[in-house]
This record gives structure tokens, sequence and C-alpha cells, in this order.
């Protein structure tokens, strides 16, 4: 199947969940907003000062010199917080940052450009014209907008807004729990000897880190060994406790592959294998939870380390977005960059290369590839900014413009 039709077959099986919980605004960050937030006040509330300085009416701005000097005598003193009077005609008030403007005036001058003279008068340089330096009411947000829309997930400077206008609870989706485990007899977990034929787990820890940074609750099952029995007994222990279940490994062909057979025994497998490179033998289905009116989806991913990174970038993270509620953005949008690198074989598969971005002596960005691109090369994906997609059947030419995902649309 290609990756375009792979990613819409994922996602149209990827239903939001419906559990909604009230946090306060400060617990909400990367969490998916459940209903659109909609102001019940303007901001600002009233017009008030952007600076420092004094506050006047501009029809009162008679010239005492050549330069356009103005000269009033000073009415009163606003801080902010403080509620004004209303402006003495012919007079100006003394005014601080987001202090409320006293009805009657209409400019501010920063202080910079005024100087206080010892009969309590202020003269006043130029230029001054009516809403200088006056934020006015509802110019930020006006009551009855929404400001936020259900369905994106929360940023700080969301969470500032929403405080703006006066929330402190906010109604988002659930976390998602995610079952993970990994096959593989030859596995061993990092702190243990490593003895003859065996390698250290890197996948857990992958797919742990990258199932936190989605504010996912994660649900680790370990290393399951490498026969049919103790594959189908996690699956439907995962399949009962959590929404999604994702494996590292067992999908390929092999005579110890058992992941693929246990599926479509408990469940149904829908997909299997991608044009892609890395991680052709990605596998998707479901498992059959009795009593339960839905099954729970499944992704089996491979083993090699950076197709699971890849293939989690690419195909679970979409899917998990969408379950956690996200509308958009799901996918991840490509920039175009200069290549710096050839690639000359042209393939019927898409690939994707472990890329990084250099910035020359001339200034210009341009992209560089790992030299090892093997899905088994780690260290490929923790050296690289991101990933350089090419489209089936085509190459890449030193110099020529290149399609280049960056981490920081895939890892959050």
């Amino acid at each position: 199947m290609s990756v375009d039709d792979a990613m819409a077959f994922i996602l149209s099986k990827a239903a939001p969940i419906a559990d909604i919980e009230d946090l306060e605004v400060s617990r909400t960050l990367g969490r998916v907003l459940a209903q659109s937030q909609i102001s019940t006040i303007d901001v600002p509330p009233t017009d008030n000062s952007a600076m420092d300085g004094f506050a006047f009416a501009s029809h009162d701005a008679t010239p005492i010199s050549d330069d356009g000097d103005i000269r009033l005598p000073v009415s009163q003193r606003i801080a902010a917080g403080q509620t004004s009077q209303p402006l003495v005609p012919g007079t100006a008030a003394r005014i601080f940052t987001g202090a409320p403007i006293p009805s009657g005036a209409d400019s501010v001058v920063m202080q910079e450009h005024c100087r206080m003279m010892d009969d309590g008068s202020v003269i006043i340089s130029p230029p001054f014209h009516p809403g200088n330096n006056i934020r006015k009411r509802g110019e930020d947000v006006k009551k009855d907008t929404t400001i936020l829309e259900s369905g994106m997930k929360l940023r700080p400077q969301d969470m500032g807004l929403v405080a703006s206008i006066g929330v402190a609870h906010l109604p988002v989706y659930r976390p998602l729990r995610v079952a993970i485990f990994c096959t593989g007899d030859e596995l061993t977990m990092p702190g243990a000897a490593l003895v003859p034929g065996k390698i250290y787990n890197a996948n857990r820890y992958t797919l742990t880190g990258l199932l936190h940074a989605l504010r996912c609750e994660v649900i680790d099952f370990g290393i399951v060994p490498d026969n049919m029995a103790a594959t189908r007994t996690v699956l439907a222990t995962a399949a009962r406790q959590s929404d999604l279940i994702i494996t590292s490994g067992g999908v390929s062909v092999g005579d110890e592959d058992h992941v693929k057979a246990a599926v479509e025994a408990l469940g149904h497998l829908d997909m299997w294998r991608i044009a892609m490179k890395p991680g052709k033998p990605l596998a998707f289905g479901s498992i059959d939870v009795p009593a339960h009116d839905t099954p729970t989806p499944f992704f089996g991913l491979p083993g090699n380390p950076v197709s699971v990174f890849a293939t989690f970038c690419l195909f679970v993270r979409p899917f998990i977005l969408r379950r956690q509620g996200m509308t958009h953005p799901l996918l991840p949008q490509p920039v175009p960059v200069c290549a710096d690198f050839d690639w000359l074989q042209s393939g019927n598969r898409r690939e994707y290369l472990r890329a990084r971005l250099n910035t020359g002596t001339d200034g210009a960005t341009r992209a560089i590839i790992y030299p090892n691109q093997s899905s088994a090369a780690l260290t490929s994906v923790s050296w690289a900014h991101g990933l350089i997609c090419i489209t089936e059947g085509t190459t890449v030419q030193r110099g020529q413009m290149a399609n280049f995902i960056p981490f920081t649309e895939l890892l959050s």
C-alpha cells in the first residue's frame, strides 16, 4: 500500500475518544480542547494607556512654540488598577501603562516626550493625534467571540489567552491509554549484562518517549518471548486495558515472527506492508475484546529502531492525535530545502532520509544526510534535525530542492 493510501485508511479508523476531563488551565498544556471557548468579556475591558506618559484631549493641543509643543496643567494621576475621574477640560492626566483612560481624553504621549514644570504643568512635544498610544476596549478580544476552537492542542499562549478572559478550568479529552511491548528473544534491558547473542532494547525507550511527548498514558508490558502463546496472552490482556496497542518486532515473515498471526487469531489485520523505506513491515488492525462494543486498535511496528521511529512519527502520531480529539493539523508540513547531497537511486518506495540542516559561510541553509541510512542505525535519528522525503521514482541531485520534515513537526 502506498504511504498516502495507508495514511488515509489509518485516519479513517481513528475515532476520537468520548471521555472529557475538566482541568485547571495550568494543567492543560498539550491536551486537546473538547469545547470551543467563547469570551464573556471584552479584553481589554476599558480603554487604557499603552505607555507611561500623559493623557489629554487632542483638541486642547494649542502650540506654544514653533516646535508645536503644548503646555497643560496636570489635574490627576492614574496608575494601573485605579479608576479615573473625567478629565478636567484644558488639562492633562499623569498616566501609567495599563491605567484606564479618563473620559474626555483621546491621546497619550509617552513621558520621554514630556517635561514636568515646577508649577505642576507639563510641556508635551508632538506628534500627538486622537487614539495615540491608547488600547481600545475589546481591541484584543470582543465579548461573545470564539477565541479557541475545539479540537486544538493547547499551547502556552492559548493557556494565557483563556486566562485573560477569566477562564479557570477547561474541558479537555482524557489522555489515551497506550499499551506497548517489544518482541524478540534477543532483547535484554539496559543495566543487565550483555551476553552473546543479545542486544539492548532501545525500542521500548523510543516508544515511551514518543508517547509521553503526545501526553499519552503508557502501559508497558515489557519484552514478550518469541512464541505464539505468550504473544496472544499479552495482546488479549493489553486490549482489555488500553485504547491502543503498539508493538515492535514480530510482524515480518520469519518463523519467529508471531505478532501478525496472533493479531489475526484475536481480531483482524486490516493492513500490512507499506511502500516506504525504512518501515515496510508496518501492520495495522484491531484486537477483539469480549463484552466491549469496539475492538482495540493495534499497530505492529517493525523491529529495526529507525523503522520504529519513522513509522510511529508518520503513521501512529496522526492516529493518536485524532483519537485524542484533535482535528488539525494532523499531518506534518514539509518545507523545501536545498539539498547538499546526491540521492541517485530511484526506487518504488517512498524514502525518508535522516537529514540535518547546515548554514554555510554564504548564509544559505542546506540539508545534508547521515552517511549511514540503515534502518538499524539509530545514531542517524539522534544526529538528524528531520527527514528528507523522496517520493517514489524520483532522485535528488545536489543543489535541487527537496522536501524536509523537521522533527518539530513529528515529535509533539
